[in-house]
């Protein structure tokens, strides 16, 4: 089999900045563990696969180890390639996930996309979590994955976690927040339960992020910068139960998989 296969810095105006993710454009759905083998092919953080359907497409998300249910700079990289690399002339996309309907839309700002807000709410902080981080934060939160939130960015770019124990916990994964200098916050993700020690940029948290910082800044539109190594800008609007995420894309490698 031939496999059409992109590999697309997410969140990045360059190429080396951003999220990277692998896409691959599907005729039809290819078994679970042969989807699961692929993604453990690529080694990225997500692999994406899509199918055509009849309002738009079908979309899954898979780690090097796991299917997940909801994932933002793999969702950017796939329109990123319906629209730059197969020619799509309209400026919505709507994909069918196990997250329900997701739509992106290519606007003046980039490609924005239309996601659940993941409101989290406010919890004890596990023993295991400030452990893990090294520091224990002022606030955490809650809802998919912890959120730890500390004092000043600073914090945040000195975490140096122990990832045995981060795996340890319930949720997800661990974000870890601030107020940003030069943005409304910064962000670091780590979610070595998937196999992703830290992820460059993560769409699917800023579903977190958004609403506990509209809330805490009073503003609906807000600007984000994840400070991993590689590092990341997303745009966010809160709006009701909803969360629009904006960046861009680069595509950076395409080729074939042959097996």
């Amino acid at each position: 089999m031939n496999l059409n296969i992109f590999q697309v810095d997410a969140f990045a105006t360059r190429p080396f900045e951003g999220n990277p993710a692998a896409v691959c454009p599907l005729e039809y759905w290819l078994n679970d563990g042969l989807l699961q083998a692929i993604a453990a092919e690529n080694n990225l953080s997500e692999t994406a696969f899509f199918v055509p359907s009849e309002d738009g497409f079908e979309l899954r998300w898979f780690t090097p180890i796991k299917e997940v249910s909801l994932c933002g700079h793999a969702t950017l990289a796939t329109a990123h390639v319906i629209f730059e690399r197969l020619d799509h002339t309209k400026v919505l996309l709507v994909f069918d996930t196990l997250s329900g309907k997701l739509s992106v839309r290519k606007n003046e700002r980039g490609l924005e996309m239309d996601f659940p807000a993941l409101p989290p709410r406010q919890c004890i902080c596990p023993d295991r979590l400030a452990e893990g981080l090294g520091v224990s934060p002022v606030e955490v939160w809650c809802a998919d994955d912890y959120l730890a939130v500390f004092e000043d960015e600073e914090t945040v770019l000195a975490l140096q976690p122990r990832q045995e124990l981060l795996a340890q916990l319930d949720l997800r994964g661990v974000i870890a927040t601030a107020p940003g200098k030069t943005v409304d916050f910064v962000s670091r993700f780590f979610a070595p339960k998937l196999g992703v020690p830290e992820d460059p940029v993560c769409g699917s948290a800023h579903c977190e992020l958004a609403p506990y910082w509209a809330r805490r800044l009073g503003r609906t539109f807000l600007n984000a910068r994840q400070v991993s190594k590689r590092g990341g800008s997303i745009g966010c609007e809160v709006k009701f139960d909803r969360v629009l995420l904006s960046g861009q894309a680069v595509t950076v490698m395409s080729g074939v998989m042959m097996f």
